[in-house]
């Protein structure tokens, strides 16, 4: 509270003896507490549900130097993935000299889309050219994106367009070879989804009907949830013993056509026994993570249309690719990061600032002066495996022969999930995902040589989907994260789960001029949008201390290389 509101609220008790305690007494009789309770948060005595809350995020400005006769700071980041391009573009807004120095030959870090000519060497020495037809790609890492997240209003500010991503689709397959399906024999997720609910609905429904929820139920409640049931497993009533039967949930032999071709359901329905055996079920809460629910969005032309946008309104100029972070000096007013550039040469450059956005495991490897407490904090973070490859056919049969558009074949082979395109229906060609696995899996995948990794992906998805998964296939691209250059994972395993654990506060509450940003340090690590909010947090932390800290540093300073110091390295 400031000392002139003290003196007004004291002035006005003086005047009239009305105390503020009688004036949220008075408050509370005439509105109710909760008019009290928000009296209260504006006199400074109760927190609001503003204030509760975290504070929206505030881009910095040029116009907040005015006030302190400051200027804006020079920046390194170190990683060109997303982390690091939205802190550059963020500062920018501000005036912030920001350079950015990323080891690869391109922005994006894991948002990587392969298309016609795309390259990419991984660590044990295999190397891949895509050979997809024009206009086809395959999203390597980041894939889609939620409508709550904050990636979706970045493609907003930058203009790039999206279209919806089917993460969810009824007439795709599951198909569980462990649990008894056989090759060429899967099962639609609305057939599996139909019989499940039916059969938990008929057992719900006898058990309530027969006493045994009658400790946790009222006769209302019983009779509320029955009726419940009764549509959402389409069971029998009463009279039937609740029976499930299937339904026209399940799709059908033959579909309903003109008059005189009713349809013929899709027969004959497993016993109750048969579909918990299948194992099918695992598969449908998926879809109700929050972070998985539809609708989801993927920008047209690419995942990457994101990084690209992004680096253009940063500058090019202050992307220096090929270059290749070798120490990191905190120095009494700034600090100094030692560089590889894309020749080999050895560089220097100086800065007020720097934020780290290259991954945990690999900034560890980096000699520093940041102290044990950081040391430790970077080293408890362990990456994670995945893998994907992408296979591009000559044909779009999955549409014209199984009506599958879009969407996610789930199955207990190793290929783990099986993604259709989500973009260019009824075209020519197309680009499956035919596997998307993780841990062990992407683990054995990982080894193989990429044709190896082709003939196994095809050998499996036969099974499901027949011959032409083998005749149809035009060319295949791959990608091990674990395996990737400069990279080498695509998440983090963090100590006790959380980017709250005591052990990372070095990272999430640096106190020098070195601050740190990736998904990682977010509560959606492996998303874009934690991404985007732990540089967001970055950045608003920097920005405050640029406001109180004198900066030392000169352009000939910042700039200082050995050699020339407006040269870039790399492609």
């Amino acid at each position: 509270m400031t000392q002139a509101r003290r003196g007004t609220l004291g002035s006005a008790r003086g005047r009239s003896g009305f105390s503020r305690r009688g004036f949220l007494r008075a408050v509370g009789i005439s509105g109710g507490a909760s008019t009290m309770f928000a009296a209260m948060g504006a006199l400074e005595l109760a927190p609001t549900a503003e204030a509760a809350a975290a504070p929206p995020y505030r881009a910095p400005r040029a116009s907040d130097f005015r006030l302190t006769g400051r200027s804006a700071a020079s920046v390194v980041v170190l990683g060109g993935g997303v982390a690091g391009l939205v802190s550059a573009y963020e500062l920018g807004k501000a005036g912030y000299d920001c350079t950015i120095l990323e080891p690869r030959g391109r922005t994006g870090g894991r948002n990587f889309t392969a298309r016609a000519g795309t390259r990419q060497s991984e660590l044990h020495g295999y190397s891949q050219t895509a050979r997809f037809a024009e206009g086809q790609y395959m999203n390597c890492g980041a894939a889609r994106l939620a409508q709550w997240m904050v990636t979706v209003d970045y493609c907003r500010e930058l203009g790039v367009p999206i279209e919806v991503f089917t993460n969810y689709n009824a007439d795709a397959y599951i198909y569980n070879e462990k649990s008894g399906m056989t090759p060429g024999r899967p099962v639609r997720y609305r057939t599996a989804e139909a019989d499940t609910y039916g059969y938990v609905g008929e057992l719900l429904a006898k058990a309530s009907d027969q006493g045994a929820l009658d400790k946790q139920l009222t006769a209302a409640d019983r009779e509320r949830l029955l009726a419940f049931l009764e549509r959402w497993g389409r069971i029998g009533a009463k009279a039937d013993g609740f029976a499930y039967r299937g339904s026209t949930r399940r799709g059908f032999g033959v579909w309903p056509g003109a008059a005189g071709t009713p349809g013929i359901e899709l027969s004959p329905v497993p016993s109750v026994s048969e579909v918990f055996a299948s194992g099918v079920g695992r598969y449908f809460s998926f879809n109700l993570n929050y972070n998985q629910a539809m609708v989801m969005f993927q920008p047209v032309g690419g995942m990457d249309q994101l990084p690209k946008a992004l680096t253009r309104a940063i500058g090019p100029r202050r992307v220096r690719l090929g270059c290749q972070a070798t120490s990191v000096t905190e120095l009494a007013h700034g600090v100094r990061v030692a560089y590889q550039d894309g020749t080999g040469q050895e560089r220097v450059v100086d800065a007020d600032y720097c934020i780290a956005a290259m991954p945990p495991h690999l900034l560890a490897g980096l000699p520093h002066n940041l102290g044990s407490a950081v040391q430790r904090a970077l080293t408890s973070i362990a990456p994670a495996s995945a893998g994907k490859i992408g296979l591009e056919y000559r044909s779009r049969w999955w549409e014209t022969d199984h009506r599958i558009y879009g969407g996610i074949t789930e199955t207990d082979l190793d290929l783990s999930h099986i993604w259709h395109p989500s973009y260019d229906f009824n075209g020519e060609r197309g680009v499956m995902i035919g596997y998307y696995n993780t841990g062990s899996r992407a683990d054995r995948y990982g080894t193989m040589s990429p044709k190896a990794r082709e003939e196994r992906a095809v050998a499996l998805g036969s099974r499901i989907y027949g011959r032409k998964y083998r005749t149809e296939l035009a060319s295949s691209f791959s990608v091990s994260w674990q395996y990737v250059p400069h990279l080498e994972g695509a998440w983090h395993r963090l100590p006790g789960g959380s980017p709250d654990a005591p052990v990372l506060r070095p990272l999430t509450e640096p106190s020098g001029r070195v601050l740190f940003a990736g998904d990682w340090l977010s509560y959606t690590d492996g998303w874009q949008h934690g991404a985007i909010l732990s540089a967001r947090k970055a950045v608003t932390a920097l920005h405050a201390r640029a406001l109180k800290h004198e900066h030392r540093s000169t352009p000939a300073e910042r700039g200082a290389v050995h050699g020339s110091a407006d040269q870039d390295g790399g492609e």
